[in-house]
């Protein structure tokens, strides 16, 4: 019985290999053909439809408004920097050579403090302006009447900033 069961068991995949090939060699006309149907010939070609070129929407009025006010404050506050500049130039320089917590070092660091309060006004411009200029980026209008005015502002913000950084560097501090 054993014997009978391991020659059964050698041909089980036999058999299966069998019945599988039976399977496979059924007539012809039983199944559809592979070959290409007339729906499946490519005919004809596709052309992408013509964009219409970009063209960028102008400034409104109400923008073009805000940024001349927000370019005259910034404009404004410069000047003011600098008159407070000149004033702060001659307190820093006697500070240069006391002492860290003398009197002549103190008025120095309030000057250079009120020199960074003036600064801060440009800076709220610039942030306004810049967002001026991000929002028409971004909603497809055109930034060129926005960026002169944006690269004006940032030029006065980095001389302010130079001459905070120097007179720093003069008192010590």
């Amino acid at each position: 019985m054993r014997n009978t069961l391991k020659m059964f068991q050698g041909l089980l995949p036999l058999m299966a290999g069998a019945l599988i090939i039976v399977g496979c060699a059924s007539a012809p006309g039983d199944y559809p053909s592979l070959a290409l149907r007339q729906n499946e010939r490519v005919t004809g070609a596709l052309e992408a439809p013509r964009a219409a070129p970009f063209v960028p929407v102008p400034a409104t009025p109400a923008t073009l408004e805000s940024l001349a006010q927000l370019t005259a404050s910034a404009s404004l506050a410069h000047e003011a920097f600098l008159g407070a500049a000149r004033t702060a130039a001659p307190v820093v320089a006697r500070a240069g050579s006391s002492a860290v917590g003398s009197e002549n070092w103190a008025l120095a660091q309030v000057a250079i403090a009120d020199l960074e309060a003036r600064r801060s006004v440009a800076m709220v411009a610039l942030a306004d302006i810049d967002r001026l200029y991000v929002e028409a980026v971004t909603q497809g209008g055109d930034p060129s009447q926005i960026e002169p005015a944006l690269k004006q502002v940032e030029a006065q913000v980095a001389e302010q900033d130079a001459k905070i950084a120097s007179l720093l560097a003069l008192s010590g501090g």
